[in-house]
């Protein structure tokens, strides 16, 4: 898989952010906003991955935001968790297991919306993961099909290898712009989170 230069770029910020929550960690681990920081790093980070290795590193995420809402469970937090759930579910094929996760996720933005229901973001994450099982449903779908279309137009097995090898790609990419489009959400929102609030009227 080939990056774009905003992709490095991208890759090389988040690493960065990861790094420095770490070395953070290590000072001081009761710090939850930077639990929160070095989670959402992490669940960036994944969409770089193999569809593996970005399982692991979601579920690495998850821990290091689970341990910041027991320090701290804030709603920005809370949202952070139904975004790495929502990212795990659609990089399972199996809908069945998915949907733990799509449930899981639908929970957490819940939480969020009651911690703070003026945040429209956390509003509209809840209902775009009402959908979120059709969605994939379609892209699984989608990746099968043109498996076996794959798998039966070439009996040579390195044609065929090269043919998953591209299917594997079609839907890594489907998974990288579900994962980015959280993922813009998610700093959209932490620029919103970190916005001063304005003076007390005297």
């Amino acid at each position: 898989m080939e990056f774009s230069q905003d992709d490095f770029d991208r890759l090389l910020m988040f690493e960065h952010a990861r790094k420095s929550a770490e070395a953070t960690y290590a000072k001081d681990p009761l710090d939850a906003d930077n639990l929160t920081k070095w989670g959402e790093a992490l669940l960036e980070l994944s969409q770089f991955q193999t569809v593996a290795e970005a399982k692991k590193m979601i579920n690495d995420a998850i821990s290091k935001l689970e341990e910041a809402m027991m320090l701290n469970p804030t709603a920005n937090a809370m949202w952070s968790i139904g975004n790495a759930n929502t990212s795990h579910a659609f990089l399972s094929p199996d809908l069945s297991e998915a949907k733990k996760y799509f449930d899981k996720a639908t929970d957490y933005f819940q939480q969020a919306v009651e911690e703070d229901p003026t945040n429209e973001l956390y509003r509209k994450s809840l209902e775009v993961c009402a959908k979120a099982p059709e969605l994939h449903m379609e892209i699984h779908k989608h990746s099968s099909s043109q498996q076996t279309m794959g798998g039966e137009s070439s009996p040579p097995s390195n044609a065929k290898g090269s043919k998953k090898k591209a299917n594997s790609e079609l839907k890594y990419d489907i998974f990288g712009w579900i994962i980015l489009a959280i993922g813009v959400v998610s700093w959209l929102g932490m620029a919103k989170s970190h916005v001063p609030p304005p003076p007390p009227p005297r």
